[in-house]
């Protein structure tokens, strides 16, 4: 039986680019030549690269929304069942169902369920918590905090060839082209 090391599996091909600009044109170029699961990092946001890559919007405002229509329906029920179905007492002549009292406890409940909802959902989506991302392996990744920018095609991609993924890094003139190990 053969030993598999994981240090020989690639986890993509990454380039260093100088400018934003340059890395916004080659997401672009890599988009339209069928790339697909690739990556960008940079030290400031980068305006139109995530719609440059074919990014779509992420499912987190309707999570919370939900969330928060949730926390609203929470607390009206919880409230009107309290009032007027477990224990009816009337306060201060008001009704069993006094919709006006209900408020602010049902605005509470809406901040609360959707603050909730919207970090556990990024925590959700994003994959965290990661302690650890091949990414860290590429050369000079540092820079990526400082004034560099990357651009990385994944080996999940379908149209990934070490070889020809390299090279067509290559032609798009960035000052580094290195091969991401796992």
């Amino acid at each position: 039986m053969a030993h598999h090391d994981d240090s020989d599996q690639v986890f993509g091909v990454i380039a260093q680019f100088a400018t934003s600009d340059e890395l916004l044109h080659a997401a672009k170029v890599a988009h339209s030549e069928g790339y697909r699961a690739m990556d960008a990092y940079s030290p400031i946001p980068v305006h139109g690269v995530y719609e440059a890559m074919g990014y779509k919007r992420s499912w987190l405002a309707w999570m919370i929304a939900a969330g928060g229509t949730t926390g609203f329906l929470t607390g009206c029920i919880l409230q009107y069942w309290v009032s007027a179905i477990a224990y009816p007492v009337i306060v201060g002549g008001r009704h069993f169902n006094s919709w006006p009292a209900f408020i602010p406890i049902c605005f509470e409940l809406t901040i609360l369920f959707s603050a909730l909802t919207a970090v556990f959902g990024m925590f959700a989506l994003n994959g965290l918590p990661r302690p650890y991302h091949p990414i860290f392996n590429a050369e000079n990744f540092e820079l990526a905090t400082m004034d560099r920018f990357f651009l990385c095609i994944e080996s999940t991609d379908e149209n990934f060839d070490e070889n020809g993924v390299a090279s067509f890094l290559r032609g798009l003139k960035p000052e580094n082209v290195s091969t991401v190990n796992a």
